[in-house]
């Protein structure tokens, strides 16, 4: 499929931007730490999450994001438009609807959801589709009746886009909402954009101390949180990690924040095994050996207590299922392609317990904050490749090569 007046190019060029954009009202982005202290959405968060529901009044609050898009101001944004395709296409910014805010992009995170999105390989998310969860940014004009977030306020999204009336919603578990739409995955707006529309409701405030690449991280590190959190008590377990890449290091931290005792992790490429050292690991594993799980027992010193999958194939659930032998946790967090199948004899006799984990919970993100707040965590580590937002197609190329661990699109706009 085709966007309406965009070329379509392959991953490998460069992509052309097809018009200016102009910011609507000239700031400075202040890069490095700020000073203050966290500032959060609705003082904290409600116990109840906010659903993405608007309010009827759309007043816009911003006179000169207002005026600019009367006059039909155009975006650029990065859309998946068929599977291997990534290009730019210009449009005129969207009026804002009720309940919503009008975001400009900061920085925006790519992620294993968004590779297998774009070659088609994603199990639910299918092209063409509108790229951006991960993302950074100041919001520049809100509708009436939003009251979380203010004109100025530097926000990431929280892209779970709930209903708030079905089972999993009335029981705390919006996170598997029945009627669930995904910012950035299929949802008709994403952040990888020089502005962008989000309910106003699902908007994070983000600490003034932070830099944009440690707020960055607050969503992927969200994940393995809200992970760790269904293993349960960490305290004095043995854990295995499979794969060291983005999820797999910032599993490692929420692990090593738990408690947990001994670590091992594995990964194919020297490189992101030596990261795993640096953050924490206790010992680190060549995935390509034979026999894994026997190789990570022996440096383990027993059976894994739990064992977090991060890449999720039918070779890691395999060999995942064997280091937990007997009596241990698998936890899937890695974004499977395809199915896979267990040996449930196995499973059956020896008591090893199977857990899903997808995405989070506002907790998960408040969690994550406190992690990338302490004197420990160096966002700089993970953020290892930048490109400005026409390039977004040679970042997904790099994403591609498997060297990088995180990679963000920014703005290149010259009023930074």
């Amino acid at each position: 499929m085709m966007v309406d007046g965009a070329e379509e190019r392959q991953l490998k060029g460069p992509i052309e931007v097809l018009a200016p954009y102009t910011s609507p009202r000239r700031r400075v982005v202040q890069r490095e730490p700020r000073g203050g202290g966290p500032s959060r959405a609705r003082d904290g968060h409600p116990k109840e999450p906010p659903s993405a529901s608007c309010e009827l009044s759309s007043k816009n609050h911003s006179t000169a994001i207002g005026d600019a898009m009367r006059e039909e101001m155009t975006r650029r944004r990065v859309v998946v438009s068929s599977t291997d395709v990534v290009e730019v296409i210009t449009e005129a910014i969207p009026t804002l609807e009720p309940g919503e805010a009008l975001v400009e992009m900061l920085v925006s995170g790519l992620c294993g959801s968004d590779k297998a999105g774009v070659h088609g390989e994603h199990f639910f998310v299918k092209p063409p589709y509108y790229l951006g969860h991960e993302v950074v940014g100041v919001v520049v004009a809100i509708a009436g009746g939003v009251d979380n977030v203010d004109v100025g306020d530097r926000v990431t999204i929280e892209p779970s886009l709930v209903c708030g009336r079905c089972k999993p919603c009335r029981h705390q578990a919006e996170n598997l909402c029945e009627n669930l739409e995904f910012f950035g995955c299929g949802y008709r707006e994403g952040g990888m954009a020089d502005v962008f529309l989000a309910p106003a409701a699902r908007l994070y405030k983000i600490p003034n101390t932070f830099s944009d690449y440690q707020a960055a991280l607050i969503e992927p590190l969200a994940t393995p949180v809200h992970a760790v959190r269904l293993a349960g008590d960490l305290t004095g377990k043995t854990v295995a990690i499979l794969g060291a890449g983005t999820i797999g290091l910032l599993t490692l931290i929420a692990v090593r924040r738990a408690g947990a005792t001994k670590i091992v992790s594995t990964d194919t490429l020297a490189t992101k095994r030596d990261l795993a050292l640096a953050m924490g690991a206790d010992a680190v594993v060549d995935a390509a050996v034979d026999d894994l799980a026997g190789v990570v027992r022996e440096e383990l010193g027993e059976s894994a207590d739990v064992v977090f999958d991060c890449v999720a194939t039918q070779v890691t659930l395999g060999e995942a299922t064997k280091m937990a032998i007997k009596g241990g946790t698998v936890v899937v967090l890695g974004g499977s392609r395809k199915p896979a199948t267990l040996d449930m004899p196995v499973i059956q006799e020896f008591q090893i317990r199977i857990q899903g984990a997808t995405t989070y919970r506002w907790e998960d993100f408040d969690d994550a904050v406190d992690i990338i707040a302490s004197d420990d965590f160096d966002a700089n580590r993970f953020i290892t490749a930048t490109f400005p937002l026409p390039r977004a197609a040679e970042a997904f190329a790099a994403i591609n090569a498997g060297g990088e661990v995180k990679i963000l699109v920014v703005a290149d706009r010259d009023d930074r």
